[in-house]
């Protein structure tokens, strides 16, 4: 009892009067936050209320760290840590704005690979954005104006008995947050989730703890492991189509990243002129089969997750980029497999090879050559990038690099142009801008014009050069690129409300598997990423029954048309379920309650998704051999330019030079 009495004239005195004044006005800065820029998927009042209660307990415990301290020294650490709290939240802010999601701790760890993304933050900026840091303001203005009188230093059980009410308020939340959704911490797949529930805040410390366990998972793995993902994937292949398989034996390769490129654009007209009409041609051409059922799978790697997924059929991770944290680990990749059947294998782009910390993972993977900006003329501003080398000259200085490379070849190629803020094209494509009353939106019509214009170049070239007849072009988008920030725009681009339905079939991207000699269609199949791999290797004869990945066939025609995405949804032929809703397909309205339509589809996509993850962070293939495969040797591969074209980076070159 006394120590409740001391407890409670501390805060009669006022020695806590100042504290609380701090921590309420944080916590109704951050609801604020939340409320104006966070799309959080609120269905019901208990919901609302999290929101609102969720960013008091972590506001509380770091705060109650000030208290430590005494006088003006107290006063000092109460502004320092609401400017870090304050940058943590607004950094989400602008990181939300365009990703539609929330920093986690890779993410943080790979930032400084991602050179020449400081423009895209610049444009994601508003100068109203200093209101986020209003409550910061008033406190430095009480202290400025002496309205805060220097307090005494508490008792050390006072401080504690501070952060011990913050660990019980964030019960109370877990708890209430679990009444809504049981076993949040444990199965949630989605930050969204995460954040409505618990907060900002306390979702980065969720984050740093799952973190460190990864770490140790790897640690703690065996080749026991492997089994249940064995035995999974095994009973779930599907055989591959004979009317397919093989019918592009021994041809070359060529993928193409289309940067941002969502299927909308696909047959899109802006005052009457088709947005992308060399890629409209393609849908109809008799050697090209066209999905237009296809999503991407991406998470926070965007870009570089595409790459993962594809060529390795497993799926990206729930926090950060693979590239970034499992660079070193075993994988399989379709470079390393086809080593196998003969083919080199190159990957080509117009930026630096630490870009996204591919010079890393690239040798995992076993790519034989990796032509990054320092084999391009990068003097040249006007065919210049804050992300690179734009794409025309990007294509047409490739081709002589790509015809030296010994056949057959499997080769990627990754494009820049159309990029978020989507500008810098107005007078390469001669389009004009959308009029939809967002710049982004506008924009994003140029760039993917002129994108178009540099992809029918390029098919001009390989056919000039004889390498057309010979090749498999994989052109497919690799994210989206207009986020649901901009569904205000969007909803004139297509005529009807952008909800969170159709938001989802937005994230379609376009998938092109042109081979000549290969009898062309559009497939209406509902596939993803993951499902490319195994599709290639069959068209290439290569049987894949041996090999771990969680795609199927593309062209199979006995394949399971389910489509788990990272944020937790997942799409079928008949039923998508988004954000915790179960979607009528054709009607594109919930389905009745207490209907379990969905739960087959979220059950199958929940246990592919965990599997693949327990691959990832166990680093479980270097457990697992398939019969003829031989695996990657990483020391076997070093990316280093004798004759560099560019060196402008001078990180790069410093890097190269201790590497070496």
């Amino acid at each position: 009892m006394n120590f409740l009495k001391r407890q409670f004239d501390d805060l009669r005195t006022g020695k806590l009067s100042f504290f609380f004044t701090v921590v309420v006005l944080f916590w109704i800065k951050t609801y604020a936050v939340y409320l104006a820029e966070f799309n959080l998927g609120i269905q019901n009042a208990l919901q609302h209320f999290l929101l609102f209660f969720n960013p008091l307990s972590s506001a509380i415990l770091f705060f109650a760290i000030a208290l430590f301290w005494k006088g003006r020294a107290r006063n000092i650490a109460f502004v320092m840590i609401n400017l870090l709290m304050s940058f943590v939240l607004y950094a989400n802010v602008v990181y939300y704005r365009f990703f539609n999601d929330f920093i986690t701790v890779p993410v943080l760890l790979q930032a400084k690979t991602n050179n020449g993304l400081g423009g895209s933050a610049l444009e994601l900026i508003n100068p109203l954005d200093i209101l986020y840091f209003l409550d910061l303001i008033v406190i430095i203005g009480l202290m400025i104006f002496k309205k805060v009188k220097p307090q005494e230093r508490l008792r050390f059980r006072s401080v504690m008995a501070v952060m011990t009410s913050a660990v019980l308020v964030f019960l109370l939340n877990l708890g209430l947050a679990e009444i809504d959704r049981p076993e949040l911490l444990t199965r949630s797949f989605d930050r969204n989730y995460l954040v409505k529930y618990l907060g900002t805040h306390n979702f980065t410390i969720y984050d740093v703890i799952q973190n460190s366990k990864t770490s140790a998972k790897r640690a703690m793995a065996d080749s026991n492991e492997v089994s249940e993902v064995e035995n999974y994937v095994k009973a779930n292949k599907v055989d591959p189509n004979p009317e397919y398989f093989g019918k592009a034996k021994g041809k070359n390769v060529i993928y193409v990243s289309m940067e941002s490129l969502q299927t909308f654009v696909i047959d899109k007209e802006i005052n009457g002129k088709e947005v992308t009409p060399f890629l409209n041609s393609l849908v109809e051409k008799e050697d090209a089969i066209y999905f237009d059922n296809f999503f991407h799978q991406t998470g926070q790697g965007k870009t570089s997750d595409a790459e993962f997924i594809m060529e390795n059929g497993l799926f990206p991770l729930p926090q950060g980029a693979v590239f970034m944290t499992h660079a070193n680990n075993t994988y399989q990749s379709a470079p390393a497999i086809l080593k196998g059947e003969g083919y080199t294998s190159a990957s080509f782009h117009g930026n630096y090879k630490t870009f996204w910390n591919r010079s890393e993972m690239y040798r995992s993977f076993g790519y034989d050559e990796f032509y990054d900006a320092t084999y391009y003329d990068m003097s040249n501003e006007d065919e210049q990038l804050a992300y690179g080398l734009k794409d025309k000259p990007f294509f047409e200085d490739s081709m002589p690099m790509l015809e030296k490379l010994p056949q057959p070849f499997y080769t990627k190629f990754l494009s820049l142009s159309n990029h978020f803020p989507f500008d810098k094209h107005a007078e390469d494509s001669g389009f004009p801008e959308g009029e939809f009353g967002d710049g982004v939106v506008n924009r994003y019509f140029q760039t993917a014009n002129y994108m178009d214009q540099a992809l029918e170049d390029f098919f001009n070239n390989l056919k000039e050069n004889g390498l057309y007849e010979d090749t498999v072009i994989v052109l497919y988008g690799d994210h989206y690129g207009i986020s649901e920030n901009h569904n205000n725009a969007m909803s004139k681009v297509m005529g009807k409300e952008i909800n969170d339905f159709e938001n989802a079939q937005l994230q379609r991207v376009p998938l092109y598997i042109i081979a000549p000699g290969v009898e062309g269609e559009v497939n209406h199949t509902f596939g993803g990423q993951v499902d490319v791999r195994t599709t290639l290797m069959h068209l290439l004869g290569v049987n894949t029954k041996d090999y771990l990945s969680f795609g199927q066939d593309l062209l199979a025609e006995d394949r399971k048309q389910i489509v788990p995405f990272r944020n937790g949804d997942v799409m079928s032929n008949e039923y998508s379920e988004i954000k915790g809703v179960c979607y009528d397909n054709e009607t594109g309205q919930p389905v009745e309650e207490g209907s379990n339509a969905c739960e087959e589809i979220s059950k199958e996509a929940t246990k592919r998704l965990e599997l693949s993850d327990k691959v990832v962070y166990e680093d479980l293939l270097r457990f697992y051999e398939p019969e003829g495969y031989k695996p990657i040797n990483r020391e076997d591969y070093q990316y280093i330019n004798p004759n560099p074209k560019s060196t402008d980076n001078p990180d790069e070159v410093t890097h190269e030079e201790n590497h070496e």
